[in-house]
């Protein structure tokens, strides 16, 4: 099946790499003209390369959405180049990779600061909700669209470390269903995906050790880590009319982790 976002204007963030970009790549090959957003304007350029090459429709915007500016950055430009919005997938942040960058982002609460509690709050939660309070005016006017979230199988289970981040994941989630109750009578549909481990470079250092024959069944039944294209792929249902009485949804994909002992 093609076609099934053709007309469609979608703003995708965390569109430099994994999930995001997959999403991106997926919207443009089903039709969608697509803004791409993230924070590396070279990864974006390849993304613009691909897409294009293959027939697909972008412009890309290189930002920092735990900045409000980002978000603005990020809508307006879907406005002033094609013209509205219907779509906005909410799928920037960062993960367990980020402690490359900062070494303390990661930690259990009672080991992390109150400034990078707050760093990763910013991008994690701060970047969905900036985007998406522009966002819905803008969808409203079109008569309606989706709203789809990217948040965690982290945001459902426990975890020992991470707090900013489980917590972002968790906030995530309940927003969604928020505005799912909030914005059905204007035609907006909210869901939310919750992907298990990926293999992208957010969880990088993992991929081997969870691959592992020694270990990839005692943690998923699947055997595996899930790949970018298979969240996509859920993005896509979710956001395309094929999931109109889809509202509030939460969409698991973790291969069966969730489902283990």
């Amino acid at each position: 099946m093609t076609g099934r976002l053709e007309g469609k204007i979608a703003v995708v963030t965390g569109a430099s790499s994994g999930i995001g970009r997959s999403a991106a790549e997926r919207f443009a090959a089903e039709g969608a003209k697509v803004v791409g957003v993230g924070r590396s304007e070279s990864k974006l350029a390849d993304l613009k390369k691909v897409i294009e090459k293959n027939g697909g429709t972008i412009v890309t915007v290189a930002t920092d959405l735990s900045q409000d500016a980002g978000s603005a950055a990020s809508i307006d430009t879907a406005i002033s180049t094609y013209g509205g919005l219907d779509i906005l997938v909410n799928c920037a942040g960062v993960g367990y990779s980020y402690r490359e960058v900062r070494p303390n982002s990661m930690l259990a609460i009672d080991e992390s600061s109150v400034e990078e509690w707050s760093h990763v709050m910013a991008i994690n939660l701060d970047s969905v909700v900036n985007c998406t309070r522009r966002a819905i005016p803008e969808i409203r006017k079109r008569g309606g669209g989706a709203i789809v979230n990217v948040s965690s199988v982290l945001g459902i289970v426990g975890n020992p470390d991470a707090h900013a981040y489980t917590t972002a994941k968790g906030a995530i989630i309940n927003l969604t269903r928020s505005l799912a109750t909030a914005y059905a009578k204007d035609n907006i549909r909210s869901n939310v995906v919750c992907p298990g481990y990926i293999e992208t470079p957010m969880v990088e250092e993992y991929i081997d050790y969870l691959n592992g024959e020694d270990y990839r069944f005692q943690w998923n039944p699947s055997g595996r880590m899930g790949k970018p294209e298979e969240i996509a792929n859920g993005i896509l249902f979710l956001a395309s009319d094929e999931a109109t009485y889809c509202n509030g949804s939460v969409m698991v994909i973790d291969g069966g982790m969730t489902c283990s002992p």
